[in-house]
């Protein structure tokens, strides 16, 4: 085994670099003794759009971290209480650190465990979330494993489908998170704020859903022409055009059953403000467009942002359009999504065919370590391509 391990690191906003770091120990972030982690030998691990928040410097983190918390890898060693994860197994890491024992987490809201960050009722890899190291690295450690991982049922299959499995880790059941907390179900017709990759999950998700009308608005044309061939309606968001109006020229009818944000804090305004940050702005636009007695969902990450404009926005206090929205009596859900509440089912989609399209709307690329720095810096730029890390050349081309 390995004695070393090349990871992803911040050091400074838009400075990634992959070091050379220590093999991974079963222990958790205070050193204390881990007998029921395993160590993980990473098959793939993906950059998120929420690394950009870190790599923009909107979400501080410590330097030194290890970046990344979307992971899917092979167990090459378990700690001696783990019971039924195996040596060999290929298994998919929710990005929510949980227990398993806390009161969340038994009602499965992993997503708020009590006890794995001393700070915050919340865990994640790689965003300075309870100390987390990331998985953008050739090894890591995962704690309480029994609970934690979702071991895929055959290794070659799961390795022939790992450019589908590698996102169950966030962005597939985050976007359908999303859509569930927007009360999406068949024959909805939802409006979609943000083609990035997990706007475009969320574009996959409402289709397995059997949602009608699916509208999807960005900035980037090409990402919007991703979801277009694969049975969405766009609206791109330079024209200056009131989104109710561009609504009801596709739809007939000026608002949607559900909404849902996909961008979060580092959103821009509409038309000629479109090169405007404008940190509220998806989040007022889900909910003009949600007709009244609809739901929307907020999945783009929110909080204090040292970038922004105003002190207000840069302690996390945004301008919302509650009061021009409240006749409608609407419904809105945020935070970070309960990975384990769905991924399970969503894998059984995915190894069923329920989802052919997902790969082709996602627009995956595999890419080594060592092309990491650069392809940061070429999705802050708004590509398309939803970038999966290979550390060991074991994907299949």
């Amino acid at each position: 085994m390995s004695s070393g391990n090349r990871a992803v690191v911040f050091h400074n906003p838009r400075d990634m670099r992959v070091d050379n770091l220590e093999f991974p120990k079963l222990e958790m972030p205070n050193k204390a003794k881990a007998p029921h982690g395993v160590i993980l030998k990473l098959v793939a691990t993906n950059i998120c759009g929420s690394d950009l928040h870190i790599y923009r410097g909107s979400f501080p983190v410590p330097e030194g971290m290890v970046m990344g918390h979307e992971m899917t890898g092979e167990v090459v060693e378990v700690g001696s209480d783990v019971e039924f994860i195996k040596v060999g197994d290929i298994v998919s890491v929710p990005f929510n650190v949980a227990c398993g024992r806390c009161r969340n987490c038994k009602a499965r809201r992993t997503d708020v465990c009590e006890t794995v960050n001393p700070e915050v009722d919340c865990g994640a890899y790689g965003f300075n979330l309870g100390n987390w190291q990331g998985g953008q690295a050739e090894y890591m450690f995962v704690p309480y494993a029994d609970f934690n991982l979702l071991a895929f049922p055959d290794k070659d299959q799961a390795m022939e489908k790992m450019r589908d499995l590698a996102l169950l880790s966030d962005i597939l059941p985050t976007a359908f998170h999303g859509l569930m907390e927007a009360g999406a179900k068949p024959g909805s017709t939802v409006y979609i704020a943000g083609a990035g990759p997990v706007g475009r999950c969320g574009a996959a998700a409402a289709r397995l859903l059997g949602a009608s009308c699916i509208i999807v608005g960005d900035y980037h044309q090409d990402r919007l022409d991703l979801v277009k061939r694969n049975g969405c309606e766009t609206i791109d968001l330079n024209q200056d055009i009131p989104l109710q109006d561009q609504i009801e020229s596709i739809l007939g009818e000026r608002e949607v059953d559900c909404a849902v944000d996909y961008v979060g804090s580092e959103a821009h305004g509409i038309g000629n403000e479109a090169d405007d940050l404008q940190p509220a702005a998806a989040i007022n636009q889900v909910m003009d467009a949600t007709r009244a007695g609809g739901a929307t969902g907020i999945i783009g990450v929110y909080g204090p942002d040292p970038l922004a404009s105003t002190k207000a926005e840069q302690e996390g206090v945004f301008p919302l359009d509650f009061g021009k929205n409240w006749i409608k009596s609407p419904r809105i859900s945020g935070g970070q999504a309960p990975i384990m509440h769905y991924h399970r089912e969503l894998m059984m989609a995915i190894l069923w065919d329920r989802m052919p399209y997902l790969s082709d709307m996602l627009n995956t690329k595999i890419i080594s370590l060592d092309e990491v720095p650069a392809a940061y810096d070429e999705f802050d730029q708004g590509s398309p391509e939803k970038y999966i890390i290979d550390p060991h050349g074991l994907v299949p081309a």
